[in-house]
């Protein structure tokens, strides 16, 4: 089957190219087969094609919008299936597994739009079921052609340098120069929350996010990563590691060179510095679905090889994924439904909320070619230049033992949000579907934790228009009032480990490391100099210990010693005007369920 699909893929391109009016179904055929895979089609291709495939297949596919972007242009995505399930009421009530397949969220690396149409078309038509196996009775394909849409339309040839066709293409970034790929968690882009509305409806139990590489010249043509298998519920890490081994192992007999990391080199251009493995923070979507204890797979084509190629690698890493939910959707069902079981009991138990990569490292055969490192007389740096006529055998070390970095025990009982910032912290919890109710009434000297900074580092470039933060602190008990209004959030819920994400204020892409709360770190007051000076002798004089401690602390921090500023703020925080609010963290923990 695998050698029979390849030779109609290739036979299709070939067709389609000499002879552009023929197509095993003309309606169906995508401007990428008419012109031998030399161009991908503008949006309103989708547009068409969308109402075309619910045309010819009207029990088998629905065509449907799911958000509009900032300029205007409708979101389309096919529900695609053969087994009756075209809502996702149907598809829980069938308990058939959706496979969400994404394409287009950098819309320069579109592969993903013209291998999904051409993977569409041949399921529905029965090219690729074998006698009693239809795959799209057993798993629902939620095909979502272009995520980002306008900046698929912003259209030209050089939008993506280091790739090897098609002619032209779309732009990495949204109209409004947003990222979509480091949007999970904070959800800026108005594309971002039409797909998390999307997720949160149908649940799927696979994602998978279609890209293209950038990075150095080699023989190997597409890159298999995926969630959970170095992080996230243990468990479901053996249903992770058998879909990311599955597909590998099929597109190797299928003829692809697939590798099981991402592979950019540790010091820029150079290859001998080899491969680091890293497990991604939820703004990537690699990091966000096994916080919402599901299965994500990222599938990177290699932008050296020529567009008709790796459309070919995506369409059978895609068909690969669905043969492998369609055989194991039950099980890999079963296991996400006991990891939503497991994550209700996190409270009072330790979460890592982000991973590194130790030193530990291995010798790999990677495929390469022949290549010098020379001195550049453009940029006077070393550079690398590659022969590809000469295919070469590199040895090169990989370091891919990842571990948790930062740990949290949770909350026993959840977060509490006071009324002043439940508007927008209650609006992120809810586009990610998390849990969480209004309280009626106040609470008076509530048992909280809050956590204060000790350090806060503010990012001195913008990235993805905010001023990122980095907090040292630590969480201690305290007495609050709370007032009305204020949200409950409940660790014991299924999307428990996302939650995390969110508040804790030391997580990666929480909202204080994306720098949404930088008004608790600013100072508001002050008290001049000269005030501070009268004040500090006043305080020294009815205060032994006080005068003790500020004479150590000149012997032993030079430091301090050498600051009027340090020395004048010794005594200032200290003293009653002291701003008890600076550096406090606004979202508190709470051990207890409030009434």
């Amino acid at each position: 089957m695998p050698r029979a699909i390849r030779r109609h893929f290739l036979a299709l391109a070939l067709l389609t190219a000499c002879l552009p009016g023929l197509a095993a179904r003309p309606a169906l055929s995508t401007v990428a087969e008419r012109s031998g895979y030399q161009q991908t089609g503008r949006y309103d291709e989708v547009i068409a094609l969308c109402a075309a495939f619910q045309q010819a297949f009207p029990k088998a596919v629905r065509c449907f919008d799911f958000g509009t972007t900032p300029q205007g242009r409708p979101m389309k995505a096919l529900a695609i299936s053969t087994g009756g399930a075209l809502t996702a009421e149907d598809a829980r009530a069938r308990g058939l597994p959706v496979v969400l397949v994404q394409g287009g969220i950098h819309a320069g690396e579109i592969d993903g739009k013209d291998a999904g149409f051409a993977l569409a078309r041949d399921l529905l038509q029965g090219k690729l079921d074998t006698p009693g196996q239809r795959i799209l009775d057993r798993v629902v394909l939620l095909l979502v052609p272009v995520f980002n849409v306008d900046g698929h339309e912003n259209f030209r040839a050089w939008n993506r340098p280091n790739q090897r066709g098609p002619e032209q293409m779309g732009f990495r970034v949204t109209a409004q120069r947003l990222n979509l790929n480091r949007d999970y968690v904070k959800a800026d882009a108005p594309e971002m929350q039409a797909m998390l509305g999307l997720i949160n409806q149908w649940d799927p139990l696979l994602t998978l996010d279609l890209h293209v590489t950038d990075g150095a010249k080699f023989r190997h043509d597409i890159s298999v990563t995926g969630e959970p298998v170095n992080v996230g519920d243990e468990a479901l890490r053996a249903a992770g590691r058998a879909l990311k081994d599955g597909i590998i192992n099929r597109l190797k007999a299928q003829g692809a060179l697939p590798v099981g990391f991402y592979p950019s080199f540790v010091r820029g251009d150079d290859p001998s510095s080899g491969f680091v493995e890293s497990a991604y923070p939820p703004r990537f979507s690699s990091g966000y679905f096994p916080l919402r204890n599901r299965l994500v797979i990222l599938v990177e084509t290699h932008s050296w090889k020529p567009y008709p190629a790796r459309v070919r690698a995506t369409y059978h890493a895609v068909l690969d994924a669905l043969q492998l939910v369609a055989e194991n959707g039950a099980q890999w069902s079963a296991l996400a439904a006991q990891a939503d079981a497991r994550a209700r009991q996190l409270g009072g138990t330790p979460v890592a909320l982000d991973y590194r990569t130790t030193e530990d490292k291995r010798v790999i055969d990677f495929l390469g070619y022949a290549y010098q490192r020379v001195h550049s007389d453009i940029s006077g740096d070393e550079m690398t230049v590659y022969d590809e006529t000469t295919p070469q055998l590199w040895m090169l070390p990989l370091r891919d033992t990842i571990v948790p970095a930062l740990s949290v025990i949770a909350p026993q009982a959840g977060y509490l949000v006071p009324a002043e910032y439940a508007a927008q912290v209650g609006a992120l919890l809810r586009l990610h579907g998390i849990d969480f109710r209004t309280l009626s009434g106040p609470l008076a000297q509530a048992p909280v934790q809050a956590f204060t900074a000790d350090q806060v580092t503010f990012s001195t470039t913008p990235m993805e228009g905010h001023q990122r933060a980095t907090l040292s602190g630590a969480w201690a008990p305290s007495s609050v009032d709370i007032g009305a209004g204020a949200l409950f959030v409940p660790i014991a819920q299924p999307k428990a480990r996302l939650l995390m994400a969110i508040p804790e204020p030391q997580a990666p892409d929480s909202m204080a490391a994306w720098g949404l709360f930088n008004n608790s770190f600013e100072r508001k007051e002050y008290m001049e100099g000269y005030v501070a000076e009268e004040q500090a002798r006043r305080m020294l004089a009815r205060d032994p210990a006080l005068k003790a401690a500020f004479a150590q602390k000149l012997k032993d921090d030079p430091e301090f010693a050498r600051s009027p500023r340090a020395r004048l703020d010794f005594f200032y925080r200290r003293h009653p005007a002291w701003d008890v609010g600076y550096d406090r963290y606004p979202v508190l923990r709470t051990d207890r369920v409030p009434e």
